[in-house]
């Protein structure tokens, strides 16, 4: 028999007794110390009894890193006669929130005990984040055999799973399965994630409206998710609604939500109140908090100010992360601070212990090549410590068309084509490059080979948002009701503007066109659309806040600094890559970007 000894045995029983009194606050040196005074008093290391607290206790452990090699060693000593279901699973869970996940696969394929309700679970979420879809695949197929694929909890762990993996549909289609009085809010939020992780963000916000509809009360990781999806696409408005509903049900002192709000604040332009959730954190600020206000200082323009902020929080003696760093090294690049950026860099390792990765190289890339210093950008990623990857050349690409640097082009795209080949934005860059040195037939050229390999350009759009709608508007659109209006509108503008001294830069086209074309197309251009139209449907004096898929071209710039004047309206525009705050004539980039 493996028990030595009665599961009465007074020393057994006390060790027990204080491994379940310590679950409150559960330590693994507490749990080390019984488990020895247990086996120093005669209790064999193979008794279930002690295992399963033990392996409990080990379960309860919130540290970095849980215990899994102790808890192997517990699980070990029971494979004599084979471990009980509950201290299987119990390790397997372990296993799946450890660095090493693929132990749990691993103990699952030795098949120690049959599987029951509660082994799947485990095993998906380790699949989830090792992105395994095959193996998580085959442990659906095996769960739905055994009969165990309607439990709620396995379905919510696949939904995660497909959703973590990309497969957002196939993840729909378990949630679909799931009988709507047996979804919990484990349920919606795998749900909710899946689409946040796969960039749906309307969906999100749908799923979120389907929460409220069946009476289930959100908890902190719902508001971040549909705070993440309000931010993904600038709605300002509906996040401020969904703040105020944070506020009403007890959630705004969470620190996940309170960083979200920041998040969201900052990516739909509203620094000031990304600053104010700041600093209403006080005390709960958490390096995240510091991070996402400089993160979002740094893509709206204020590069500077996010530069005072990062030495705010060196003085408060926080530590900054990887994605502080790209925040720093982002405002250096946006604001020409050249050497300013190299000091920071030099600095992650010296003082932080930060190794560069490929996102802070490219960084340094990015702010070589907009300060015009092209070829020190190509020298310095043929000497980086790294790789170079599609974005790092693509980066390299987008700065020689910029900057008219026809010969280190060239080598850029010749990299992206092994790298990265039918990536759309890269025939772009390259199309415009050889536009912007007249070279018109290799344009064409290139349009021709697109059409050939079936590359599919992404259509410039802008979106804006009204009283909690957004709307879409791409260049030269006329399928928005109200088109004969808007273009009116339009029409009044260019001839203000005119009256103000301005001319279009056709420049900016980069298309073998007559002038008066060029001129005609830079007027329909997606943006100009939008702020037509919330001129014509706002109140005076409320900020138009658009976002725009692409980089705003150079004439949009000039035209919508003189807009912001002539109108007396604050117009933020995002882009692609940073924000534009137009306000009385000028721009928070200071026309450099």
């Amino acid at each position: 028999m493996r028990e030595a000894i009665p599961t009465t045995h007074p020393a057994l029983r006390h060790c027990v007794a204080l491994l379940r009194l310590h679950l409150a606050r559960p330590s693994l040196a507490i749990a080390k110390q019984l488990h020895a005074r247990a086996l120093r008093t005669g209790v064999p290391p193979s008794h279930p009894l002690l295992a399963k607290h033990l392996l409990f206790h080990l379960a309860a452990l919130c540290a970095p890193e849980p215990p899994l090699r102790y808890a192997v060693a517990v699980l070990s000593r029971l494979l004599s006669d084979g471990p009980d279901p509950f201290s299987l699973n119990t390790v397997l869970r372990i296993a799946a929130s450890s660095p090493r996940p693929r132990v749990a696969l691993a103990l699952h394929r030795r098949r120690l005990t049959p599987p029951d309700t509660h082994t799947y679970p485990p095993l998906l979420q380790a699949c989830a984040r090792l992105l395994a879809l095959r193996q998580g695949e085959c442990l659906h197929a095996e769960a739905t055999k055994n009969g165990l694929a309607a439990l709620v909890f396995v379905q919510n762990s696949l939904v995660h799973l497909y959703g973590a993996c990309g497969l957002f549909e196939s993840a729909h289609k378990v949630f679909d399965e799931i009988p709507v009085l047996e979804r919990n809010l484990v349920s919606w939020n795998s749900m909710l994630n899946g689409f946040a992780a796969n960039g749906r963000p309307n969906e999100v916000l749908t799923v979120f409206q389907e929460i409220l509809g069946v009476d289930f009360v959100p908890d902190g990781f719902t508001i971040v998710s549909v705070l993440t999806a309000c931010a993904e696409i600038g709605a300002l408005a509906l996040g401020r609604r969904v703040h105020m509903y944070a506020h009403k049900v007890g959630l705004v002192d969470n620190s996940h939500v309170t960083n979200a709000l920041i998040d969201l604040y900052a990516k739909c332009g509203s620094v000031d109140d990304a600053r104010r959730m700041f600093e209403e954190m006080g005390l709960a600020r958490t390096v995240v908090s510091w991070t996402s206000l400089i993160v979002g200082l740094a893509v709206n323009g204020f590069g500077k100010e996010a530069l005072e902020l990062f030495s705010v929080m060196e003085r408060e003696k926080l530590v900054p992360t990887e994605i502080t760093m790209v925040g720093v090294l982002y405002a250096c690049s946006h604001c020409g601070l050249v050497d300013d950026g190299f000091r920071y860099f030099n600095r992650m390792k010296e003082d932080y212990d930060i190794a560069p990765r490929i996102e802070h190289l490219g960084c340094m890339v990015d702010l070589l090549g907009r300060a015009g210093r092209v070829e020190q950008a190509y020298d310095y990623i043929i000497t980086m410590p790294l790789e170079p990857n599609a974005v790092v050349w693509r980066t390299l690409l987008g700065a020689c068309a910029m900057h008219k640097k026809l010969d280190l082009g060239k080598v850029a795209w010749a990299q992206l084509v092994e790298l990265d080949p039918g990536h759309s934005g890269d025939y772009v860059l390259l199309s415009n490059l050889y536009a912007a040195v007249g070279m018109w037939a290799d344009v064409h050229l290139l349009r021709k080979t697109m059409v050939k390999n079936r590359v599919r350009k992404n259509p410039g759009h802008s979106l804006v948002e009204l009283r909690n709608s957004v709307y879409e508007f791409v260049m030269g659109d006329r399928s928005h009701p109200e088109s004969e209006q808007i273009y009116q509108m339009l029409s009044d503008i260019t001839e203000r503007l005119r009256r103000e001294g301005y001319i279009p830069h056709t420049s900016n086209v980069l298309a073998d066109i007559e002038e008066e074309e060029k001129e005609s197309a830079l007027n329909y251009h997606s943006e100009r659309l939008a702020i037509a139209f919330a001129l014509l449907k706002s109140l005076p004096g409320i900020p138009i806040r658009i976002i725009k898929n692409l980089r705003m071209c150079g004439d949009c710039h000039v035209a919508v600094k003189l807009i912001s004047n002539v109108y007396d309206r604050e117009i933020i525009v995002r882009d692609r890559s940073r924000f534009h705050h137009f306000k009385g004539g000028a721009c928070s980039c200071k026309d450099y970007w």
